[in-house]
This record gives structure tokens, C-alpha cells and sequence, in this order.
């Protein structure tokens, strides 16, 4: 997952952005996007369900 969509997702889930250094485009290892899901309260499916419809 891209870091810019990770930060748009929070964003509508009503969090705030403070401050951005650097490039956003780059791809999040797997671990550090459930953690920062798991830590903003967001919902995190287990890998099994990842791509099902």
C-alpha cells in the first residue's frame, strides 16, 4: 500500500495530518500498515481475507 493512500484513508477517518517531509509515494511494508491501522482504531482483516470479494 502506497503511504499517500494510508494518510487519506486516516484523513476520512477523522484524523489530522500535522506535518509531511519527504516522498509519500512509496509502498508500506504489510506489518507497518496494520500497525498503524491497528493503532488508529481502524478496521485490519486478517491476510486470509485480503482480495476476496
Amino acid at each position: 500500500m502506497q503511504s499517500r493512500l494510508l494518510i487519506k484513508e486516516l484523513v476520512e477517518a477523522g484524523w489530522t495530518l500535522d506535518r509531511v517531509t519527504g516522498s509519500h509515494q512509496k509502498d508500506l511494508p504489510i506489518g507497518t500498515v496494520k500497525s498503524i491501522r491497528r493503532r488508529a482504531g481502524l478496521y485490519c482483516p486478517p491476510a486470509s481475507y485480503i482480495g476476496d470479494p
